[in-house]
C-alpha cells in the first residue's frame, strides 16, 4: 500500500538549488549523495537528481504542495525572504476551490502552493 508520494526533481547547480531550498526556503538538507540531494519540511519531502544540460526555460517539471493552513503567512514570509513569486502566481482563489500560488526554483521547476479555502 502507498503511504507517500515523494517527487524527484532536477538540479542544474547543487550549490544554487540548495541556497534556493535551504537558505531562502526554509528546508533543510538531509542528505547530499553528490548527484543525489534530500531535502525536508515537516510534512514534506523532495529528492533531487543531477540534470546539468537541462534549460530552465524549457523544463515542464512541477509539483504541488499542499499547505494545511495559513497559506497568506507563507506566502508573506516566502517574500520577505525574497523569493520572488512567478509573474503568473499570485496568491488568489481559484475556481476549484483552492488558494494557491506558484513559484519558480533555479532549475525552472514550478512549485504550486495550495490551501483548501
Amino acid at each position: 500500500m502507498i503511504s507517500r508520494a515523494i517527487p524527484k526533481l532536477p538540479f542544474i547547480d547543487k550549490q544554487a538549488t540548495l541556497h534556493y531550498y535551504v537558505e531562502k526556503m526554509g528546508f533543510q538538507l538531509q542528505a547530499d549523495y553528490g548527484d543525489y540531494l534530500i531535502i525536508a519540511f515537516p510534512e514534506a519531502e523532495l529528492h533531487f537528481f543531477a540534470y546539468p544540460t537541462l534549460l530552465p526555460e524549457k523544463s515542464d517539471f512541477m509539483v504541488y504542495l499542499r499547505v494545511q493552513e495559513n497559506i497568506h503567512g507563507l506566502y508573506v514570509s516566502l517574500q520577505e525572504r525574497g523569493v520572488a513569486i512567478h509573474p503568473n502566481g499570485k496568491l488568489e482563489q481559484k475556481p476549484w476551490g483552492q488558494l494557491e500560488f506558484s513559484l519558480l526554483d533555479p532549475n525552472g521547476t514550478l512549485l504550486t502552493y495550495g490551501q483548501q479555502s
